[in-house]
């Protein structure tokens, strides 16, 4: 493999990472900043546990989501990783 194509495979791989890594922050500001402060009025038509859903969401829910968004990014780059050739620590 010549310098070129590893170049090139390099910037697929941080192509490839940094997708992964900007739809995870999505996710997570539309989580924590549009369900606990956007959309609150209307998720308060619910509750979760006795407390509407909309400070639910702000106080526990964006939480949980993001801990699910660490795991999903680690079993996500082990698989770009893999798919690259790249050795993860």
């Amino acid at each position: 493999m010549d310098e070129a194509d590893r170049a090139a495979l390099r910037r697929a791989y941080w192509n490839a990472t940094r997708r992964l890594t900007v739809a995870l922050l999505i996710i997570w500001f539309s989580v924590s900043y549009g369900a606990g402060i956007l959309f609150r009025d209307f998720l308060d038509q619910w509750s979760v546990g006795g407390a509407p859903l909309g400070f639910w969401f702000a106080q526990q829910g964006a939480i949980y989501v993001f801990v699910v968004l660490i795991f999903v990014y680690c079993f996500a780059m082990r698989r770009i990783e893999k798919a690259f050739g790249v050795r993860g620590g």
